[in-house]
């Protein structure tokens, strides 16, 4: 399977034109206003995150570092300021690639 820099999973890419500057300050408080629960992670070159679901929407954004999700039969490869939507339930597996660390914000949103 080759990586992919979009797909129709739905990655969303900052516009600094639309948005400003990237920035972990602009970027948590895009997640925010859309109703979700903001968390900063740094994960080392090499992390590996086997398949698995989660039970709550989330949004996997990233600040800095590459960051290859799989789902939905699809590699996908967030960069900085890219950020995809993950629903409860949906298998996916993930990895730093690259040499940087990645810095991500994780945002859930719990069941109503």
């Amino acid at each position: 399977m080759t990586p992919r820099p979009d797909s129709s999973v739905g990655i969303e890419h900052w516009d600094e034109k639309r948005d400003g500057p990237l920035s972990e300050k602009a970027l948590r408080l895009r997640l925010e206003r859309l109703g979700y629960t903001v968390t900063r992670y740094v994960y080392a070159p090499g992390t590996f995150f086997p398949q698995h679901d989660h039970e709550v929407d989330k949004i996997d954004a990233v600040l800095s570092g590459r960051f290859c999700i799989t789902i939905g039969g699809s590699q996908i490869i967030l960069k900085p300021g890219d950020r995809i939507a993950v629903p409860r339930g949906t298998p996916h597996s993930a990895e730093v690639i690259g040499d940087e660390p990645v810095v991500s914000l994780d945002a859930t949103r719990q069941q109503q």
